[in-house]
Formats: C-alpha cells, sequence, structure tokens
C-alpha cells in the first residue's frame, strides 16, 4: 500500500528531512513514485483527491493474516493492514454491526475522538490489540492520522519524495528509489498526525527520538522511544 500526502498538510519530522540532509542521494517526486508503483501493481485501485494526497493499495503477495484493505465514508479515507484481535468486542462498543470489518472500525474510532470523544488521540488507538498498521485521511479537516500496533507486525516505512511530499508504505523497496535517505521505518506503538508531533500511545509519556543511520544503511534514521533508565542499586554486607 501506498500514501503520499503533501507538504501543506502535513509536515515530516525534522529528523527525517535531516537523515535525508546528510546523506543525499538521488530522489523522484510523488507523481513518480506513484506511477512506479502503478506500473509494477497493474491491478492496484488508486485514489487521488486533488494535490493533496493520492493512495493506493493492491492485494497482490499481501499476508494472508495481515490483509490490506481501503474504504472511504463521509470523505474520510483510510487505508489498512492487518487484524484486530478485539474486533468483536470494539464493535459493540461503538455500536457497529457484525458484519463491521477492522477498516470500518478504525474509521468510527477516529470519528469518535474527532467529534465527540473527550479522551486522547493515543487512548483510541490503544485500544486496538492486534497486528495493524493504518493511514487516515480526513478531507474535511484536511488530517493525517498514522499509526502502528505495538509490536510492529505489520511494517510501515515513511519517507520525504524530491519535492517534500511525505509518503506512506508498508514495502521499504516502494519509497527506497523516490525517498534516498529521508526514509524511516515507522516506529511500532507511535502515532502521527497533522495535529501532533510523533509520538508513543504505548508510552505517551516518553519522548520518540531519532537516532542517524550508519552511511551502508538502507535507511537515514531509526526512531525509538526513550524509556528512562533503570537506576541501579548495591547493597553492603
Amino acid at each position: 500500500m501506498l500514501a503520499v500526502f503533501h507538504g501543506a498538510i502535513i509536515k515530516a519530522p525534522e529528523e527525517l528531512v535531516q537523515a535525508g540532509n546528510r546523506t543525499p542521494t538521488p530522489k523522484k517526486s510523488a507523481s513518480g513514485l506513484l506511477n512506479d508503483f502503478l506500473q509494477q501493481s497493474p491491478s492496484a485501485v488508486s485514489v487521488n483527491v486533488g494535490s493533496d494526497m493520492q493512495m493506493s493499495y493492491t492485494h497482490d503477495n499481501q499476508s494472508f493474516l495481515q490483509p490490506r484493505s481501503f474504504a472511504a465514508k463521509d470523505e474520510i479515507f483510510c487505508l489498512f493492514e492487518g487484524t484486530l484481535e478485539n474486533l468483536s468486542r470494539l464493535k459493540q462498543q461503538y455500536g457497529l454491526g457484525k458484519n463491521a470489518t477492522e477498516i470500518v472500525l478504525v474509521m468510527e474510532a477516529y470519528k469518535a475522538l474527532r467529534d465527540r470523544a473527550p479522551y486522547p488521540a493515543s487512548l483510541m488507538v490503544a485500544h486496538l490489540v492486534g497486528n495493524f498498521a493504518f493511514i487516515i485521511f480526513d478531507k474535511a479537516t484536511s488530517t493525517v492520522f498514522v499509526a502502528s500496533d505495538q509490536e510492529g507486525k505489520v511494517p510501515l516505512f515513511w519517507g520525504i519524495t524530491a519535492d517534500g511530499y511525505l509518503a506512506f508504505s508498508d514495502e521499504i523497496d516502494v519509497l527506497r528509489g523516490s525517498c534516498g535517505k529521508s526514509l524511516a521505518s515507522f516506529p511500532c506503538g507511535c502515532l502521527f498526525s497533522s495535529a501532533t508531533d510523533l509520538r508513543s500511545y504505548e508510552h505517551p509519556k516518553q519522548k520518540v527520538t531519532a537516532e542517524p543511520a550508519e552511511e551502508e544503511e538502507i535507511c537515514g534514521a531509526t526512531f525509538k522511544v526513550e524509556m528512562p533508565q533503570l537506576c541501579a542499586t548495591t547493597t553492603m554486607d
């Protein structure tokens, strides 16, 4: 799957920008990235919202246990990959029918967060149990919302194209030729949106930082959640 967003919609983390500046490598434009994806996957479905957003996905080579899906409703567009273990309970919580799928549930949870819920985005995502990665674009509010499961069982990568678009894909090779070293694995257990910076929903009080990668590595940075150091204790006899 592939999602590409204009810089006016969402700004890439500065660490991702710096990763590309440290070791400049050839890049392609967002349109070139999308064209390459569609050429390599003739059966792919693609949706554009002007020049602000392009989403595309294919069922080719997908995992049986982690299927990809796309849905659009009420100007909300969503790409979802994976499965939710607590789908049945969440459908009851959100008042959805028994045939509602994971992607429908995620879109409904996002709408509740946007319109009614008094709780933070980190709590909304933390309710999801399973293997997943999803990308939401809300045209009505020009909001992007991205999240990955706590163990990173569904891979997700992000990078910056030559013309400054922020791109997401579940396959690193899709982004590699277009994003150069402005490329990284999206950190597991984290969320990122137009309204917030990159943060951990698993550990909401901890900062997420990026370490520069070695020159020979494919990605230009590695994002990690800073965990507090446990103080060592000693005992005196």
